[in-house]
């Protein structure tokens, strides 16, 4: 079991670093009572070169090989690939995701149009000193999601402006709550278990590349994937509900004239 943790903050030790810590912690704990191999990886994006997306759209034309920008977006694309799951983890800035997160999220645009992360699973945590979370959770499970990443959960933690060695305890329930549910869902392969809402957004994109022109890098992509093939139903083949897939392609289908 590979778990990729990204941490939106310069701060080493800071509230979200300390949850994240404490996530890993019990994660290795939960994997030596399954007798389950675990490395689990933590990169704060303030350690990488992220440089800002310049909105040339070179990935959607030509592919992001074709991007300008020469920093180390590749490598950490390349790790997320690598890794089964993610665990996304932001403090709050001005009620929304800290601009390292946002950079991240810019720079992969591309995976908006073609989903390569489909089958593996995501967890969000969003820590703030006292306001709320609910915005910094939505901007990343709105990535993520259309990334194609299976969201197991998201939790929002208010911490105050530094959590004491003495305040930490107070979050194990938390952290028990993220690890318990990261480590199943890697485990037990729940992405092979889509939601309606994941079976909804393949639809809808289904429709929209098969309109797309056959020259387009995005219309290749799904083409080589089987994705525009009619019976073709999800990413990856899966275990969801039957009733589940048709209401949702025909959901997909009526929506579809009005959200593209």
């Amino acid at each position: 079991m590979n778990i990729l943790a990204l941490i939106g903050s310069y701060r080493k030790q800071g509230n979200t670093a300390r949850i994240v810590e404490l996530i890993a912690a019990r994660m290795q704990v939960l994997a030596a009572q399954h007798d389950t191999p675990l490395e689990f990886e933590t990169l704060f994006l303030g350690d990488l070169e992220l440089r800002p997306c310049r909105g040339c759209r070179a990935c959607f034309d030509h592919g992001e090989a074709a991007c300008p920008l020469h920093d180390d977006v590749p490598r950490l694309r390349a790790k997320m690939g690598a890794a089964d799951a993610l665990l996304l983890a932001s403090p709050v800035y001005v009620d929304d995701v800290s601009g390292l997160i946002k950079i991240w999220m810019d720079r992969l645009a591309y995976l908006c149009h073609r989903p390569a992360l489909a089958g593996k699973a995501a967890y969000l945590l969003a820590t703030v000193a006292g306001s709320a979370t609910s915005h910094t959770l939505r901007t990343m499970s709105a990535g993520v999601l259309t990334w194609g990443y299976h969201l197991v959960g998201q939790t929002g933690l208010k911490m105050g402006a530094l959590a004491t060695a003495e305040d930490l305890p107070r979050y194990q329930p938390a952290v028990e709550r993220v690890a318990q549910r990261l480590f199943r869902a890697v485990a037990q392969q729940q992405a092979l278990r889509p939601s309606f809402y994941s079976l909804l957004a393949f639809r809808i994109q289904q429709l929209a590349w098969q309109h797309e022109s056959p020259g387009s890098v995005d219309y290749a992509y799904w083409q080589a994937q089987g994705w525009l093939a009619p019976r073709c139903t999800f990413y990856l083949p899966h275990r969801a509900n039957p009733v589940k897939v048709a209401l949702a392609r025909a959901l997909g289908a009526a929506l579809y004239p009005f959200v593209v």
